[in-house]
């Protein structure tokens, strides 16, 4: 057995519940690859994880659970019925929980060749934050070329993977970011416009966009932006949504459930009759609930891996911590200032 390490949360809390722990790692089973992780991708979801807030986790997994939903690194081992894939081999892979590991077997299906040229890090950031978006985008808006798109928070990974894929369909797109030094960062990526929360008054910049509204809406922020995010689909247009950042704490790495108890209260329930009179949609998903769609994600990651080759798409930018300094990792991205994808890396 290989000796893996790995960050275990035994039970729901703040920074400190983020135990590093080694223990022996099994050997692959029939329809599995083994991987030596050389980066493992870091996502909001996580942080929700550890809060003992996120739904999938507690249904899927238990206490205790190991985050992650990315990593990228090379096969040390495979099962008896994967024979297409060579112990050496680079490769990343999209997790159901326990990417937070420096060795981990993962399903044959959700392994993909990591594409030349890309380093671990660049690997690692891409098939969580990708994959999000091409179902938000491909499975469920289906935005047109030309279509006017809205990408909240996006100069974030999955924000940064909306907007270059909107782009890539063809459709101006409009990115809002809260703060002005994301402002370069969501430009550079591809949008068309940005509005920056910070400086400006967010729905009459964006009225003056798109007076008629917009074609897709996307947004992960919850209550504070959902009401108004349908307000402003235009007739035939959509809203999916993907998240709830809003509802979590930015410091301090504990829920408020007070808060929390307010904000689901106050989040929109949406009426089909209306949705029905204004010919809007309103779409929704968690990608947890979809690795059993092995075909959803071979899709999607088809698509992916042939437009980085391409040169089509580019990984988010990253920033790096060592493994053991995972709760600086959910420190940063709690706080919603951080740009692009955040990445942790095993010793070696």
């Amino acid at each position: 057995m290989t000796q893996a390490t790995r960050i275990v949360v035994h039970r729901a809390g703040a920074y400190e519940r983020l135990q590093l722990e080694t223990s022996n790692l099994p050997p692959p089973g029939p329809d599995e690859v083994a991987i030596e992780v050389h980066a493992a991708g870091v996502n909001y979801a996580d942080v929700v994880v550890r809060m003992g807030l996120y739904a999938s986790a507690k249904e899927l997994v238990g206490w205790p659970i190991t985050p992650g939903f990315a990593v990228a690194g090379i096969v040390s081992a495979v099962g008896e019925n994967v024979t297409d894939l060579r112990v050496g081999a680079r490769v990343l892979a999209v997790t159901l929980f326990g990417g937070y590991a420096s060795a981990l077997n993962v399903p044959r299906h959700q392994v993909f060749g990591l594409p030349d040229g890309l380093t671990f890090v660049e690997g690692a950031a891409i098939p969580a934050v990708f994959l999000t978006a091409h179902f938000a985008l491909h499975q469920l808006a289906h935005p047109r070329r030309g279509d006017r798109v809205l990408v909240h928070s996006a100069a974030g990974g999955v924000g940064t993977s909306l907007v270059q894929l909107a782009k890539l369909a063809g459709c101006e797109v409009t990115g809002v970011v809260g703060a002005n030094h994301k402002v370069e960062a969501a430009r550079a990526i591809g949008c068309d416009h940005v509005i920056d929360k910070s400086t400006e008054d967010l729905w009459p910049r964006a009225e003056a966009i798109a007076p008629m509204g917009f074609d897709v809406v996307l947004d992960a922020n919850g209550v504070a932006t959902l009401g108004a995010s349908y307000d402003h689909v235009r007739a035939a247009g959509k809203l999916v949504v993907y998240g709830f950042a809003t509802m979590m704490p930015k410091t301090g790495g504990r829920p408020n459930y007070l808060k929390l108890a307010i904000d689901w209260l106050r989040t929109p329930r949406f009426n089909p009759l209306d949705m029905t009179n204004k010919s809007r949609s309103v779409l929704a998903f968690n990608l947890s609930y979809l690795f059993d769609r092995a075909d959803i994600l071979a899709e999607g990651m088809h698509d992916i891996m042939r437009w980085l080759a391409d040169g089509k798409l580019v990984p988010p930018p990253s920033k790096t911590f060592p493994l053991e300094r995972v709760a600086d990792a959910h420190r940063d991205i709690e706080s919603g200032k951080t740009i692009g994808k955040l990445v942790l890396v095993p010793a070696r």
